[in-house]
């Protein structure tokens, strides 16, 4: 054994030279066989468009400037103070003291995950409200995760009442009392289904529909998942800036929204937040979250939530923070009560509008309409494919049709955003059918309009109305 040893290391003495001199060869007369890309030596070209769909959102000059800043290290102190204005900033929009504040690295799909990765753990319950794609995701999710997945379902269009979400299951669910405020209803016969029924240690439930343009009300809804020891989790991706959300006072456990809606900013960036409830929980985990880039405790360190020194964890996207602190900022120095004023006395005239040309809103309640993102119906005889089209090459000027919740063989490419896959979270409530006997399902039937941030203005408003005044002028009318 002892001579195999001497033998093999005379060996590797003698073939290390020629290793060498191939080596040296290799590197001096590399050549590349595949040729540069041709659209790389040209100069990027980006068109200008106003961007009225439902996000992201056209960025003010000053956010640009702030993203457009030189790179600093993400470990320098000037770069954990910028993080700490951010988390100053999402104390303030979010209205919480909650010290567990931060902005997670990705964007509103990312804080999504984010949420529900570290409060779920294998077998957990998780009930998902689900009246548009966001409580699909949601449910998807949740179900990659292992959790047991429970959803209530609403069509399109629809809110949950307090009573849906507890226990109340029965012949007069989903109707509407007219003159009473959202939530008040009290049918008179029920079996549990909800919270009472799952017993869930999270409800998922978003506030600012897109997908639908439905605003969820949330009054009460903290208190009712606490009495059942759940934590109530809330998306607010579309809503953050233009509608109240009151994190605190409405006993919202983790909030989540994104950087390119109301804030106005480049997406890749999107603030969260966990209160005690929830972090205490994430602290009674048997086993680690499943993603160490997302992990909330590493994370609580390096924005510096915990009383420990900050610690690497990994390199945030710096000038996507720099965008977002100036997002903030904006919102900060504008004030909420008057954002969310702002957007919705814009949407109001975008709504009387809309209805001046003749069109038919979908969500038929005006307290339930979202006021960042509106859907109107495409009036018979128009295929929304072609009004969108129209817009954007007559006028610039982009909206969005459906998403979502139906999608058929009619609305096949219709979004990019159609599911991956087949699973939790892919049903769906039966669709309506309207007065006219219309199947209301609203994917190929919507036009979604937004006014979000820095493109909440009346000149907006009149642009849009007037694009679509031409639209339905000038855009060939199907014959079916």
């Amino acid at each position: 054994m002892r001579r195999a040893a001497v033998l093999g290391a005379e060996r590797a003495a003698a073939a290390a030279p020629l290793l060498r001199a191939q080596l040296r060869g290799t590197a001096g007369h590399a050549m590349a066989t595949i040729p540069p890309p041709q659209a790389l030596l040209r100069p990027l070209a980006v068109p200008q468009r106003l961007l009225l769909g439902p996000g992201p959102s056209n960025v003010p000059p000053r956010i640009l400037a702030a993203g457009g800043q030189q790179l600093l290290g993400h470990m320098h102190p000037e770069m954990l103070q910028v993080m700490d204005e951010i988390k100053a900033g999402i104390q303030y929009a979010f209205q919480t003291r909650n010290r567990l504040s931060l902005a997670v690295s990705g964007t509103g799909h990312c804080a999504m995950e984010a949420a529900l990765l570290n409060l779920l753990e294998h077998g957990d319950t998780v009930l998902v409200a689900i009246n548009g794609i966001w409580g699909q995701r949601a449910a998807d999710i949740a179900g990659r995760l292992g959790a047991e997945v429970r959803e209530l379902l609403k069509p399109p269009g629809e809110y949950f009442t307090l009573w849906d979400i507890q226990e109340v299951r029965g012949a007069a669910v989903g109707q509407r009392a007219r003159g009473r405020p959202l939530g008040s209803i009290h049918p008179p016969a029920f079996f549990p289904q909800g919270l009472a029924r799952h017993k869930p240690s999270v409800l998922f439930i978003t506030h600012g529909e897109s997908s639908t343009g439905v605003l969820q009300p949330l009054e009460g809804l903290g208190e009712l998942c606490h009495r059942h020891g759940c934590l109530l989790l809330v998306d607010a991706v579309a809503s953050l800036g233009g509608a109240p959300i009151l994190m605190d006072q409405q006993e919202i456990d983790v909030l989540y929204s994104g950087s390119q809606k109301v804030l106005s900013a480049p997406p890749g960036s999107a603030p969260i937040s966990f209160s005690e409830r929830a972090r205490e929980k994430m602290l009674r985990r048997k086993t680690k979250p499943q993603s160490f880039y997302l992990d909330m405790g590493c994370l609580a360190n390096y924005w510096g939530c915990d009383d420990k020194p900050r610690m690497y964890h990994h390199t945030v996207p710096i000038n996507s923070f720099f965008s977002l602190r100036e997002g903030l900022a904006m919102l900060a120095e504008m004030g909420l009560e008057s954002s969310w004023e702002r957007h919705r006395a814009n949407c109001t005239l975008l709504c009387q509008g809309l209805r001046e040309l003749g069109l038919e809103l979908f969500v038929k309640e005006e307290a339930a309409r979202l006021p960042t993102i509106t859907t109107v119906r495409v009036p018979e005889g128009y295929a929304w494919q072609e009004i969108t089209a129209f817009l954007m090459k007559e006028h610039g000027l982009e909206i969005a049709g459906g998403l979502g919740p139906s999608v058929g063989k009619e609305e096949t490419g219709s979004s990019s955003h159609a599911p991956c896959s087949v699973g939790a979270g892919a049903r769906w409530a039966q669709p309506r059918v309207d007065s006219a006997g219309r199947n209301s399902s609203f994917s190929s039937q919507v036009l979604r309009i937004g006014l979000m941030g820095y493109n909440s203005t009346k000149d907006n408003v009149d642009r849009v109305l007037g694009a679509l005044r031409d639209a339905l002028q000038r855009c060939r009318r199907s014959r079916l």
